[in-house]
C-alpha cells in the first residue's frame, strides 16, 4: 500500500483503486481463466482468421506438450521470430505452458542482430515463418535443437500445423510466479547492444492488470493490435491485458496507415496504443479524414516524449483523446499515464496503481529533488524486472535499494505530474550549459514544414558539444537550413540555439518508435 502523502493521489482517476491484490499465478493462468469463462468469444483476429479463447487455450496446450516431447526443459529459452500473427500468441503462451522462457525478436532484425539475441539468450528452439527462416538459417554458428515454421516453409523445419494436430497430455510443473522468469525481453538498444530484461510471471500479470484496471477495460473492449508483440509494450496491451479481461484484439502484421484507419471503422475499435511516430504518420496521411474513428475511447501514446503539437493536431483532426504515458522495458513496461479526466500537455502523467516514482540528483542518485528540479527518474513497483540476464554489474547499477533507475531525466510538478526532459545520455553540454534535445525538437515541430526531427550533440572543440538537428521535411515544402536555424533561434535562449541542420529522408528508430540517436551521432 502506498503512503497517502503522494501529491498525485489528489488527481487520481475516478473509480480506479490506488492499490490491488494481484493473483500469484503463472501468466498463462490468465488465458485458462478467461477460456473457462468465455470459451466461444473471439480473442484474436488477424485479417480473415480468428481464434476464440477456447481455441487458443487448446492449441497452446498442444504445442506446449509437443515442445516438452521435443526436449524443452523448464527454464530453457525459446525464440519467437514472428510479426503480429495468430501464431505469435499461440507460440508465446505455449512456451510458458511448457515451462520455457519466451524471448521474442524483432521480425525486422538482420542476421547480426538476431545472432546476438540467440547467442545471449542461449535459446534452444526457434519459432518463425518461411520468409524469415533464411535470416535464422544464416545464424549458422548458433546451434538450435529445432526450428518450427508456422506456414508451409523449409523442409528442414517442423511444421506448426502438424504439431497442433497432436492431442498430447499438457505438461505439468510448478511455477513460482514471483521468482520464475517468463520472458527474456531485450531492450531497444538505444544506448548499445540490447540487454535481456528478466520479467517474471508476476511482473507481467501485474502490469496486464494495472493497464486494464486504470482504463476500466471490460470484455467489450476491441483493441488495435498494431504495436509489435515482440516488444514488451505490445505484448502487455495487445495480448496480456486483453486476455485478462476477455477483450478482442485485432492484430496487424505490419503497420499500414490506411489499413489501420479502415480497421478502426470496420471493427469498431475502442482502444489504440502506439508511438508518437505512428500517430505523426497518421495525422499527415490523406486518409485521416476518410474513416470514422468515433468508436475509439482514447489513443494512448508512449515510447518517447510526445510533441505537444502532435497531440493538438490529432485531437483537432479526429476528436479522439490522446493520452500520453510512459514506461520502459525493465518495468513490463507501464509505469505512468495521465488520468483520462485530467490530461496535462507535455506530461507523462502520474504513477499508475501500486507504483511509486521520484526524481533524484544525477550525481549520487540518493537525494530526492524538489518539484520543478530536473534529475533522474526512478521507479518502484511490482512490475519492475528481476534483473538483466547474465549482467550482474548492469543489474546492480540499474536496481538499487528496490528502485529502478531509468536513465531518463525528468521533473515532477507540485501536483505530482511527471515530465520527461530527456535521456540522461542524450543531454547536450554546450559550454557548460545543459541543452535538452526534446525541447528543441518541440520547437522544430511547430514549424509547418517539419514532418519529423531529432536533435543530437555533435562534438565541438570550443563548445564541447553543439546541438545538431536532423530534419525530415513534409512533402511539397522547401525551406533552407538557415531559415530553420533562424526560426529556432527566435524561440530559445542563445545557448540552446541549433547550430547545424541536416535534411534526411528518415529518422532511424526502434520498433516502437524511439529515436536511435546513437545512429545519428555516428553519421
Amino acid at each position: 500500500m502506498l503512503s497517502l502523502e503522494k501529491p498525485w493521489f489528489k488527481y487520481w482517476p475516478n473509480g480506479v483503486p490506488r492499490s490491488l491484490k494481484y493473483p500469484e499465478v503463472p501468466l498463462f493462468a490468465l488465458l485458462s481463466s478467461t477460456a473457462a469463462k468465455s470459451p466461444e468469444k473471439v480473442a484474436f483476429k488477424c485479417r480473415n482468421r480468428s481464434l476464440t479463447f477456447e481455441d487458443l487455450d487448446r492449441l497452446t496446450d498442444r504445442l506446449a506438450a509437443s515442445l516438452v516431447e521435443m526436449g524443452l526443459l523448464q527454464g530453457e529459452r525459446v525464440l519467437i521470430f514472428l510479426p503480429n500473427v495468430l501464431e505469435f500468441v499461440i507460440s508465446y503462451y505455449a512456451i510458458l505452458k511448457a515451462g520455457g522462457i519466451v524471448t521474442a525478436a524483432n521480425p525486422l532484425y538482420k542476421e547480426f542482430e538476431l545472432k546476438h539475441q540467440l547467442e545471449d539468450s542461449e535459446a534452444i528452439f526457434a519459432i518463425t515463418q518461411s520468409d524469415l527462416y533464411p535470416t535464422l538459417k544464416r545464424t549458422a554458428s548458433v546451434k538450435l535443437k529445432g526450428v518450427i515454421v508456422v506456414d508451409n516453409g523449409d523442409q528442414e523445419a517442423l511444421r506448426l500445423n502438424e504439431l497442433l494436430k497432436r492431442d498430447l497430455k499438457p505438461p505439468s510443473f510448478t511455477v513460482k510466479p514471483k521468482e520464475d522468469v517468463a520472458v527474456l525481453q531485450y531492450t531497444g538498444g538505444t544506448t548499445g547492444m540490447p540487454k535481456g530484461a528478466m520479467m517474471t510471471h508476476y511482473n507481467l500479470v501485474v502490469n496486464a492488470i494495472q493497464n486494464a484496471t486504470w482504463f476500466k477495460w471490460t470484455e467489450r473492449e476491441v483493441v488495435m493490435g498494431v504495436l509489435p508483440l515482440c516488444h514488451t509494450w505490445g505484448s502487455c496491451v495487445c495480448m496480456n491485458s486483453p486476455i485478462y479481461v476477455g477483450a478482442r484484439t485485432i492484430l496487424m502484421p505490419r503497420f499500414n496507415p490506411e489499413e489501420a484507419l479502415e480497421t478502426v471503422e470496420k471493427e469498431k475499435a475502442t482502444t489504440w496504443y502506439g508511438s508518437a511516430t505512428m500517430f505523426n504518420i497518421l495525422i499527415n496521411h490523406p486518409a485521416i479524414k476518410k474513416y470514422d474513428l468515433s468508436s475509439l475511447r482514447y489513443v494512448k501514446v508512449g515510447a518517447m516524449p510526445i510533441p505537444i503539437e502532435l497531440k493538438r493536431r490529432w485531437e483537432a483532426l479526429t476528436g479522439v483523446p490522446m493520452i500520453p504515458g510512459y514506461g520502459l522495458t525493465e518495468a513490463s513496461p507501464e509505469t505512468h499515464t495521465n488520468p483520462p479526466e485530467r490530461v496535462k500537455e507535455g506530461s507523462i502523467g502520474i504513477p499508475i496503481i501500486d507504483t511509486e516514482a521520484k526524481v533524484v540528483d544525477v550525481e549520487s542518485g540518493t537525494i530526492e529533488l524538489k518539484p520543478g528540479e530536473v534529475g533522474e527518474l526512478i521507479i518502484r513497483g511490482p512490475q519492475v524486472m528481476k534483473g538483466y540476464w547474465k549482467k550482474d554489474e548492469e543489474t546492480r547499477k540499474t536496481l538499487r535499494d528496490g528502485w529502478l533507475y531509468t536513465g531518463d531525466l525528468a521533473k515532477m510538478d507540485v501536483e505530482g505530474y511527471f515530465y520527461i526532459v530527456d535521456r540522461k545520455k542524450d543531454l547536450i553540454k554546450y559550454k557548460g550549459y545543459s541543452v535538452y534535445p526534446a525541447e528543441l525538437e518541440n520547437v522544430l515541430y511547430t514549424h509547418p514544414a517539419v514532418k519529423e526531427c531529432a536533435v543530437v550533440g555533435k562534438p565541438d572543440v570550443e563548445a564541447g558539444e553543439i546541438p545538431k538537428a536532423f530534419v525530415v521535411l513534409k512533402e511539397g515544402f522547401n525551406i533552407s537550413k538557415d531559415e530553420l536555424i533562424k526560426y529556432c533561434e527566435e524561440r530559445v535562449a542563445p545557448y540552446k540555439r541549433i547550430r547545424e541542420v541536416e535534411f534526411v529522408s528518415e529518422i532511424p528508430k526502434t520498433l516502437v518508435g524511439k529515436v536511435l540517436r546513437r545512429k545519428l551521432r555516428e553519421r
